[in-house]
């Protein structure tokens, strides 16, 4: 990258930050990731945290960042794969019978906003979703196989990643659980989450801020790095998750910007100024 490129994270005002593996993992954040925040408040910026995780709401991170950070955050910063799964569902099937692979909690945020939810092969069911599931079961995956083995209702999913990132490395993540449905019914999702477009258009509608001034910062070029692209927008991949430096010899996704951790990324935005 030349100076050229460093000169505009100046410009920068509008952060879309992953969470798990960007920031954080677990309930450690990573060093300097506070002092970017700061930084964006600072300059009168702002940051959403546009995740795949499914398993957590708005309210839950905003308990999350306040206990294991200590960082004060409001719901509305967090976009979730659920969230934007939620928005869809509700567009399009808001009368409608839906199977749902996901956790308890997942399933009981869908019904309590007025979704008709399922998670039996049941008759006059009108599309399947799958989620990121901490509680999978093989009786779920017999019932998500049976409605797209025996029907042709649309299949979508929160999202398309392989791995979630935990405190030993990695663990299977709701593209892991998709694959196995689709290696058994040839049947392929459509995903909601990241790398969807939509994501970064809604930052961008509740934020005010132009896509000149957004930057999407992640660890994985095939969701965070490629919602960005998807979005029109800047990108930064940091080497603290999934994707390693030789990944990106030979990649669909390149980013804009690339940076071993937050650290360094705070040194070249506060650099930049």
């Amino acid at each position: 990258m030349n100076s050229a490129s460093f000169e505009a994270l100046k410009r920068k005002k509008l952060f879309l930050f992953d969470i798990d593996g960007t920031l954080a993992i677990g309930d450690t954040l990573y060093e300097g990731s506070a002092g970017l925040l700061r930084h964006i408040e600072e300059i009168g910026g702002k940051a959403y945290y546009i995740t795949n995780n499914s398993t957590r709401s708005g309210r839950d991170y905003v308990e999350k960042f306040r206990k294991a950070f200590r960082l004060e955050t409001t719901e509305d910063q967090f976009i979730t794969s659920g969230y934007m799964t939620l928005r869809f569902l509700k567009e399009r099937y808001a009368d409608a019978k839906i199977f749902v692979l996901g956790t308890a909690s997942f399933v009981e945020e869908l019904r309590k906003n007025g979704l008709h939810v399922t998670e039996k092969a049941e008759k006059d069911i009108a599309c399947v979703v799958a989620a990121y599931d901490s509680e999978l079961t093989y009786d779920k995956l017999i019932q998500a196989c049976k409605v797209l083995s025996t029907t042709d209702v649309p299949f979508y999913a929160t999202n398309p990643d392989l791995c979630c990132p935990i405190d030993f490395g990695f663990i299977p993540d709701c593209g892991a659980i998709c694959n196995m449905i689709t290696a058994s019914t040839g049947r392929k999702p459509l995903y909601l989450g990241k790398p969807s477009r939509a994501v970064v258009d809604l930052c961008l509608e509740m934020s005010g801020f132009s896509r000149e001034e957004t930057l999407v910062v992640g660890d994985r070029l095939y969701t965070d790095i490629a919602c960005g692209i998807n979005g029109g927008v800047d990108t930064c991949v940091l080497f603290t998750g999934e994707a390693k430096p030789e990944d990106l010899a030979d990649t669909p996704y390149p980013a804009t910007y690339r940076f071993d951790n937050v650290k360094e990324l705070l040194m070249h935005c506060t650099e930049a100024l």
